[in-house]
């Protein structure tokens, strides 16, 4: 692509990953917006520009997601660090966002979110309910690395702790709402083999052979970190909600139900400790 300009760049890019791909790599290159591209669809592009544009386009021609090659992706209106330490946030996942806000709608509260990865919910929930005490745990190093660091960019105030699910939390009081989005991808689903899950570190996707073995655990270890009414919300799979609902319902949970997301899929599900149950 050597001493085009950025729209035959662009068009030649597009007849390989996509024009909308092209796009978001030419803008990264040039640290612009999609507006300049337009207006500047003339300029030629100079070496250094168009080795790092060839560079992310052949990147992905071999199929790295998007995210990892720019290193960022929007999340509820906010631009988050990624690498492949850590899932790339995706936009139904802001369900639990909306849910935790509804269910807590004024005032402190504590809030766990566990497996926090980039540290997306958590970062999310700290700047949109200032009030809240929220903690993010993780059992990988790396993936706390890039929570860090998006806390710290994005002006929010989160505990980070290494741990494996509550492992490290002994001693931490209860919380009133405890999120995650586990692992919950089935062993041999196919869909690990196909699109950016391929590149997305598999320790945060698979959730043993049904999907579901880190949900079951958070689900029975829970209630010994929850105060009497507190929530637990989890993401999980679009034909999972009935599987969550009945691992919920063999705890001491109450008012059980599950949420669409934008595509009107079950996608969280929830239940709220009940004390008496928990003390039977």
């Amino acid at each position: 692509m050597s001493g085009l300009t950025i729209g035959a760049a662009l068009r030649q890019a597009g007849a390989l990953i996509g024009r909308v791909d092209a796009r978001v790599l030419m803008c990264h290159v040039l640290a612009c917006g999609t507006s300049y591209l337009i207006a500047h669809d003339d300029r030629p592009l100079d070496a250094k520009q168009t080795a790092a544009f060839d560079a992310l386009v052949q990147g992905r021609c071999q199929g790295r997601p998007v995210a990892y090659l720019v290193g960022h992706r929007e999340f509820y209106g906010r631009e988050f660090l990624v690498n492949e330490s850590v899932l790339i946030p995706r936009p139904e996942t802001e369900l639990i966002v909306d849910l935790a806000r509804q269910l807590y709608p004024e005032g402190a509260a504590r809030v766990l979110d566990l497996g926090t990865g980039s540290g997306a919910l958590a970062v999310t929930l700290s700047r949109e309910w200032p009030e809240a005490d929220v903690v993010g745990v993780d059992a990988s190093v790396p993936a706390l690395d890039v929570a860090k660091a998006n806390s710290q960019r994005l002006g929010a105030q989160v505990r980070f702790c290494e741990s494996d699910w509550f492992s490290a939390l002994s001693d931490e009081p209860p919380f009133d709402l405890i999120m995650s989005n586990p692992p919950y991808i089935r062993e041999s689903d196919p869909h690990l083999a196909a699109g950016d899950v391929r590149f997305e570190p598999t320790s945060a996707l698979v959730g043993g052979r049904d999907g579901l073995a880190d949900i079951a655990r958070i689900c029975a270890d829970a209630p010994a970190h929850l105060h009497a009414d507190g929530w637990l919300l989890f993401e999980h799979g679009y034909d999972q909600a009935g599987d969550v609902r009945s691992l919920l319902a063999t705890g001491p949970f109450r008012d059980i139900q599950s949420w669409r997301d934008i595509a009107r899929i079950e996608r969280v599900t929830g239940g709220r400790l009940d004390a008496a149950l928990a003390q039977a």
